[in-house]
């Protein structure tokens, strides 16, 4: 009889009865579980339960029951009545509306030292660590190969934003083999399942019904190509290592002759002159205005590099997926290395062309679009040339160039000796400018063409441009803090703002526009010798900085850190920032790496290439290469620190211990920046260092004792040891310290 009654027992489960499949999937996010630890605990595959939650298959038994009990129980805890409704037009949590408003300019502050609006409200994230959006699933289409349906979760900036179903399916997917079957983890939670039995089969796949991309940033852009990311299951399912060989590293490519190369050529498929390393593209000439290219991003060859994306390239497919679909959102589809990405971002929103007005035929052409840098390269300046630069070739072999001769704007490293009453206090306390070079940027006029060469110029701080001026004569003992204002200082105890050791000029040396206007706001007279001016100019840099601004702010604000906080609170929210969410922490560093990589590859060296002094290399070919515009951005990041130092000096007598590029240090008696910012019923000193998260402001860097700093300079006798380098932690190597 008890088998008779378990039989019953199963019969009646078979048919339990299950909530429609939105509801399925309401339930389980209401309590914050993943896609994965469902499928985990039912022993089923992850794309199993994204197919029940789809509804385009429904549970059997044994899991049927125990399904069912689960979502019963769920039920309980979060009635239907209590939910809120579900649009398809809700953004997902990695689809943060960007803010576009800019910071305006007060006093004597720059425009992004103040705070600015915070970016719009991020969706609040569950509990687990990954974050799923809320919206109504609907099945994509099945596949004339018999590629069954799977569901579908609107992905970050397509159709949450955009409305773009050419892209539904989001920007990216994560390709793995799970089950001895092919999938593609895209964002949002979504799972497809890929037929591909090859690398042609699979990118054919992806542009004919995949449904991945990106639309474009700029009216007369291009939309971003889909990217996939394969794993290493997949490389090996489709006849690629797992890793590349020593020379095959140093070549940066697999051999031309790879079987998978000879089955893509076989398909017609062509390669960039990249070839296939651990950023390949993959196409065939455009048909018309019909891209037909594919990008692949492959993590064991060390495409995500952990100095710039942690441990991104260790992650689970959701995982990897969501946290570069993230990036993709708020910044751009990965195009290479944060570096080419981030310059890859510059011409993406101002594109070197656009689509003229119809002719008399009716016709449309491609001509210049305004406030680029067009589609051909331009010269710069002799003296904005670096080293080996053709520019150069009739110098001698072995001539130094010096400052007369050669532009040299770079971060600040510089620090001095402690004072008697700085040694009486008993701590050093590091404070870091957040997002600093991208601060730098913000507002900045560079120059879009080729340069001018003027003799005896008057000075025009409105003209981007280098400068040979002699400004020795402009001392730090008495300097202009404000309008018919000035301030006695001790020079001694403060860098000079025009070199980047902080030594005082002896000559006429180059500087950029940022510099020589800094002299004259400090209350000198200039007069320079001669210029390369750019006549031709703009603000071309202030849509890159907006952009990965408010994908800073709104990835910040995902982890707690909102731009509105009282500095306290602001500091409290700092101490374990990475915490709530440390997948999502990943896409911070990555967009900061991106801010200083995109702004080093506008002066990008010879990277091998058989490359000799004198001769051009493969980065001179492109508008983008720009010494000009990083000397820029150097120049007005540094003088927007100095400004800050002086007007503290000038308001409270303290005075910087060390400073390195955007982190500066202070003896204080507290361990707090609190303790020696002087801040006045919470608001801070005009013109000074402010707490916050926006770019320009600053954080807290690090705190260290003041023995500890006498004792590692006098370790390694070494009275001026830049202490900056090595506030974070506190450790000091012998390699570090030049030993």
């Amino acid at each position: 009889m008890s088998e008779l009654f378990d039989r019953i027992d199963a019969l009646v489960a078979s048919r339990s009865v299950l909530p429609p499949p939105a509801e399925r999937r309401r339930l389980r996010q209401a309590h914050g579980l993943t896609l994965d630890e469902v499928a985990s605990a039912l022993d089923v595959r992850r794309a199993t339960v994204s197919g029940w939650e789809a509804g385009k298959t429904e549970p059997r038994p044994p899991e049927r029951d125990a399904y069912a009990r689960l979502l019963d129980k769920l039920a309980e805890l979060y009635p239907a009545a209590a939910a809120a409704p579900v649009q398809d037009d809700e953004p997902p949590a990695g689809a943060q509306p960007l803010s576009t408003g800019s910071a305006s300019e007060v006093g004597d502050m720059t425009a992004a030292e103040h705070t600015l609006a915070p970016a719009s409200p991020p969706v609040a994230a569950a509990p687990a660590a990954v974050t799923r959006p809320t919206r109504t699933t609907r099945p994509t289409s099945s596949s004339t190969s018999g590629r069954s349906g799977a569901t579908k979760a609107a992905p970050a900036a397509t159709v949450a934003s955009n409305g773009d179903s050419r892209f539904e399916n989001g920007p990216l997917a994560v390709v793995d083999v799970e089950d001895g079957k092919v999938v593609a983890y895209c964002v949002g939670g979504l799972v497809l399942d890929v037929p591909a039995k090859s690398l042609p089969s699979l990118v054919e796949w992806t542009l004919k019904e995949a449904r991945l991309g990106a639309p474009k940033l700029s009216g007369p852009g291009k939309d971003a190509d889909p990217l996939l990311v394969l794993t290493e299951s997949v490389l090996k399912r489709y006849g690629l290592p797992v890793a590349l060989t020593e020379e095959e590293r140093h070549a940066g490519r697999i051999p031309e002759g790879h079987k998978v190369i000879k089955q893509l050529a076989r398909a017609e498929w062509k390669l960039t002159k990249r070839g296939f390393g651990p950023w390949a593209r993959i196409y065939r000439p455009a048909q018309g205005s019909e891209r037909a290219c594919v990008q692949l991003c492959i993590p064991s060859w060390n495409a995500l590099d952990s100095r710039h994306w942690g441990e991104a390239g260790q992650l689970p497919p959701a995982d990897l997926a969501r946290v570069l679909g993230v990036y993709a959102s708020r910044v751009m589809t990965p195009r290479g290395s944060t570096a080419v990405t981030g310059l890859e971002l510059m011409t993406a929103l101002h594109p070197p062309t656009r689509a003229s007005e119809p002719g008399a035929d009716g016709r449309r052409h491609s001509e210049y679009n305004p406030g680029s840098l067009g589609k051909d390269p331009v010269d710069c300046a002799p003296c904005e040339a670096p080293d080996g630069h053709p520019l150069l070739a009739d110098l001698p072999r072995f001539h130094v160039r010096g400052p007369a001769e050669k532009l040299f704007e770079e971060a600040c490293d510089w620090a001095r000796p402690m004072t008697d009453a700085e040694c009486t206090l008993r701590h050093l306390v590091g404070i870091d400018v957040n997002m600093a070079f991208a601060a730098g940027v913000n507002g900045l006029i560079v120059g879009l063409g080729a340069p001018t060469h003027v003799k005896a110029p008057v000075f025009d701080a409105k003209l981007p441009g280098s400068w040979l001026v002699d400004l020795s004569h402009v001392g730090l003992s008495r300097v202009k803090v404000g309008k018919d204002k000035w301030a006695g200082l001790d020079a001694s105890l403060l860098p000079s703002p025009f070199t980047p050791k902080g030594e005082q000029p002896q000559g006429p040396a180059w500087h950029a526009t940022p510099t020589v206007a800094y002299a004259v706001e400090l209350g000198y007279d200039v007069t320079p010798i001669e210029a390369w001016i750019r006549y031709d100019n703009g603000r071309y840099l202030d849509g890159w900085y907006q952009r990965l601004r408010d994908a800073f702010l709104a990835t910040m604000a995902d982890l707690g850190v909102h731009a509105d906080l009282a500095p306290a609170d602001f500091l409290a929210a700092m101490n374990g920032w990475r915490q709530p969410d440390p997948k999502l922490a990943i896409v911070v560093d990555a967009v900061k790496a991106t801010v200083k990589g995109g702004l080093g590859k506008l002066r990008e060296r010879p990277r091998g290439e058989g490359w000799k002094p004198g001769q051009p290399w493969r980065a001179l070919a492109r508008p983008t290469w720009r010494p000009d515009i990083r000397a820029a951005v150097i120049s007005r990041t540094r003088i927007n620190l100095h400004r800050k130092i002086v007007k503290h000096a000038a308001f409270t007598g303290q005075y910087p211990v060390a400073v390195l590029s955007d982190c500066v240090v202070y003896a204080a008696d507290g361990t707090s920046p609190l303790d020696f910012l002087p801040y006045r019923d919470g608001k801070p000193l005009p013109g000074g260092f402010k707490l916050g998260i926006n770019p320009g402001l600053v954080k807290w860097e690090g705190t260290q004792d003041v023995l500890w700093g006498e004792e590692v300079r006098e370790r390694f006798d070494a009275p001026a040891l830049n202490l900056a380098r090595y506030i974070k932690d506190g450790q000091v190597t012998d390699k570090d310290s030049g030993e």
